[in-house]
């Protein structure tokens, strides 16, 4: 951090509760996008992830948008509930159950990316070009440097499918 070493005395002082506000923000102008579809931002990230028609066990999809294991299973369970997603068993252990999208969630993927996209602009529209860059180099650096600390890490790079041949072997 700098010399200067914050004292934090009002809410518009504290990063946490910027980033809150911030969170909110992006909610609320995610849902007046989409409003018609019915779906949360973290239940768009959920059918996001699996719209590569891969099968994937509930720990890696909460990992993979960051989430916690209890959200991820609340929001699958809701997401096979309307036909969005598939729940087979696996095949590699029997006490747990895969997800794989429907085709109608990769549908509603597909009608809903405008209005999630069109959220991502309004959100961003008071920064400049430069603004944006940065803002987004700054913030992926704190989440980065403090991932670790999280109850649910975030790795975006895990994205451990099962593969048609995994799913029909033992």
């Amino acid at each position: 951090m700098t010399e200067h070493i914050p004292t934090f005395d009002t809410l518009a002082d504290r990063p946490g509760h910027l980033i809150r506000r911030l969170h909110q923000i992006h909610v609320a102008l995610f849902l007046e996008e989409c409003e018609r579809f019915n779906l949360t931002p973290i239940q768009f990230g959920v059918l996001d992830v699996l719209k590569d028609k891969e099968m994937r066990d509930q720990i890696t999809i909460a990992t993979m948008i960051g989430i916690d294991r209890n959200t991820a299973a609340d929001v699958i369970r809701r997401l096979a509930s309307r036909g969005l997603l598939t729940r087979p068993d696996n095949p590699s252990d029997r006490r747990t159950k895969l997800t794989k999208i429907t085709e109608a969630g990769r549908r509603i993927v597909e009608q809903v990316r405008p209005g999630m996209i069109e959220a991502q602009i309004r959100l961003m529209a008071p920064l400049s070009a430069d603004e944006y860059e940065r803002f987004m180099q700054l913030t992926q650096k704190l989440i980065t440097a403090n991932d670790h600390n999280s109850r649910a890490p975030w790795k975006l790079a895990q994205s451990k499918a099962v593969t048609a041949d995994e799913s029909t072997s033992g």
